[in-house]
């Protein structure tokens, strides 16, 4: 805590704000050179047409929301309440908010990727729900963090809240083969070889790779922030 409390007032550490400022400017470029290489260099799906291209942000945004940020949620969550470690709930605070931004790119492109494959804009099948209920959580997370003034009581309390997603992020992945849906299985992460053409997986590799820089940019922007926010906290308080 002191070494963040030093970083308000210090300012040689300046430059580092520097430094994640550009990784955060080096992910959001990749994430459009990404979006430029799938809209004009990538083949269109022969089935289902140009509207397959949303698979390059769609499916991404669903490995870092809910794989990435819901594990580190619940990992980070389970492990402060061994450990008791601040660092542990700043991380799996920013980690929620970042998981609620991916999964909302999730959730809202997926029905607009549904009106042109499905023929409607939702259906109440096991793996959409499910995600829209992980989403609903996160968000209740982040309310409750809100809700609570005890910095000890907020973080215990949204310890337990958090540690709920390392129960739904493995059935969420077993859905398509648990319950019956309109939903695809696995094109990508699968036994198998990935059921792609080389120019549409070189595709979704590179956006895959982008948007992991843009999900660590943002996690890290995010953990700096909390972590001057408790500082200048703590200097108050004293």
């Amino acid at each position: 805590m002191a070494t963040a409390a030093a970083t308000i007032s210090a300012p040689g550490k300046l430059p580092e704000a520097k430094a994640v400022d550009g990784f955060l400017a080096v992910a959001l470029v990749a994430v459009l050179a990404v979006c430029v290489r799938a809209i004009w260099f990538t083949p269109v799906d022969a089935m289902l047409g140009a509207a397959q291209k949303i698979f390059y942000v769609h499916v991404p945004a669903a490995i870092l929301g809910l794989y990435v940020a819901c594990s580190l949620l619940a990992i980070s969550s389970i492990l402060y309440l061994w450990l008791k470690d601040e660092r542990l709930d700043r991380l799996a605070e920013a980690s929620a908010e970042i998981g609620l931004l991916f999964m909302g790119i999730v959730l809202a492109t997926g029905p607009v990727w549904a009106r042109t494959s499905w023929g409607t804009w939702w259906v109440w099948e096991a793996r959409i729900t499910s995600t829209l209920f992980l989403w609903l959580l996160v968000l209740g997370y982040l309310v409750l963090r809100g809700a609570v003034e005890s910095p000890e009581n907020r973080a215990r309390l949204s310890a337990v809240m958090g540690s709920l997603a390392a129960l739904l992020v493995p059935f969420i992945h077993l859905t398509v083969k648990l319950f019956r849906g309109m939903h695809p299985g696995p094109v990508v992460l699968k036994p198998e070889r990935p059921s792609l053409p080389p120019e549409m997986l070189a595709t979704f590799l590179m956006a895959l790779a982008a948007f992991v820089l843009l999900f660590f940019a943002l996690l890290r922007v995010r953990f700096r922030w909390a972590t001057l926010r408790d500082a200048r906290a703590a200097l108050e308080a004293a």
